[in-house]
């Protein structure tokens, strides 16, 4: 079986040659200019970072992709999915102003920002994938709409999947709200009480008439008649929706690859990590610890599973910082992302991923000066 082609380009830099150059340099080596683009749609997916972190990717990396397909002739825009947590891109204004606030403006980066799911995170289309946890796939209408996607992943540590790279950036990024509730839970919603406002939102949009006031006019939900789609999960302005069944890290970590063969089965595909700033959390927490590793570089790949793989790999040889999270953890595995959260395996990703076609985790790196 030939083996998936990895490209890889260190952060040496000089005064004729910068990391922007050297990322144009080794997306133009890994053939993102084989695909048509001309007048397409190319979503570019990518973490605006939720505002108080300042790990998440600098804008500069996101221009330097848009113009890319600007001369390929593509219509670029970057774009991420709501949050099912309370934060600051949990609906589509928030986010887009979160969006600017970390310089992901259209004047900084040459295109427009789109949130796939819509104002409220529900505006998902179903795929069917019919794969062993998930048979039908919540995802971003826009980005379905898309003709091309680019995925464009912040490396970095995650406390429930091991680390964030390729993978998580689309199958959970990618996912509605409702999409994510069905991702990280195993069980059906609940209403808080104490929360609920009465407004009758999400009993106008269950369809299944799962909802309802109870006798302290409280909307209640009939967990009989509940199909767990979380649509009143993303409905619900006040977060008195929520779930207390949170599924296991491994079947999340399988439910993500599963996510992620939604998105990408049918379009032409392309994927980029930049492995910086590898801070121990994902980019959704409103802080960031100093990162866990020395930086690495930069990696391209039309195989996202080959990508996550040559990325872990290049981590686990990376020196520790001193004065980490990380630096204060017993090390009995070796392994960054699994000594820092000792609750995770983020090989189970990877290896559900190649299981259904996703990649393979046997690649050949090849580097780009």
């Amino acid at each position: 079986m030939t083996k998936s082609k990895v490209y890889f380009t260190d952060f040496k830099a000089n005064l004729e040659d910068s990391h922007l150059k050297k990322l144009t340099r080794l997306v133009t080596k890994a053939g993102i200019n084989t695909i048509d683009m001309k007048d397409k749609f190319v979503a570019i997916k990518i973490h605006f970072g939720e505002p108080g972190n300042l790990a998440f990717l600098r804008p500069n990396y996101a221009k330097t992709i848009v113009d890319v397909v600007k001369n390929n002739e593509g219509k670029a825009f970057l774009t991420d999915c709501n949050t099912l947590y309370v934060g600051g891109r949990k609906n589509a204004l928030d986010h887009i102003d979160s969006a600017y606030l970390n310089g992901y403006s259209p004047f900084s980066t040459g295109c427009h920002v789109i949130i796939a799911d819509g104002l409220k995170g529900t505006d998902e289309t179903l795929v069917p994938i019919n794969q062993e946890y998930v048979q039908d796939a919540k995802i971003g209408r826009a980005i379905m709409d898309s003709d091309i996607l680019i995925s464009l992943t912040h490396f970095k540590g995650h406390e429930s999947t091991g680390f964030g790279g390729a993978l998580k950036n689309i199958g959970m990024g990618c996912g509605s709200r409702a999409g994510k509730f069905e991702m990280h839970s195993n069980g059906k919603p609940v209403v808080d009480e104490s929360i609920c406002k009465s407004c009758g939102m999400c009993i106008r949009q269950c369809a299944h008439d799962a909802l309802h006031f109870n006798e302290n006019k409280k909307a209640h939900i009939d967990v009989n008649k509940c199909a767990g789609c979380g649509r009143c999960i993303g409905t619900c302005g006040f977060d008195a929706i929520s779930t207390l069944e949170w599924e296991a890290n491994d079947i999340l970590n399988k439910k993500i690859a599963e996510y992620t063969l939604a998105v990408v089965q049918d379009k032409p595909c392309f994927h980029i990590s930049i492995v910086c700033d590898v801070s121990p959390n994902c980019d959704c927490h409103s802080e960031n610890d100093i990162p866990i590793i020395a930086d690495v570089g930069m990696f391209a790949s039309f195989d996202p599973v080959a990508l996550d793989q040559a990325c872990a790999d290049a981590c686990l040889k990376s020196p520790i910082i001193d004065g980490s999270v990380l630096s204060h953890q017993d090390h009995h595995h070796h392994d960054p992302f699994k000594d820092t959260h000792p609750d995770t395996n983020w090989e189970v990703c990877l290896e559900h991923a190649e299981k259904i076609g996703l990649g393979s985790r046997d690649y050949e790196l090849e580097i780009v000066k």
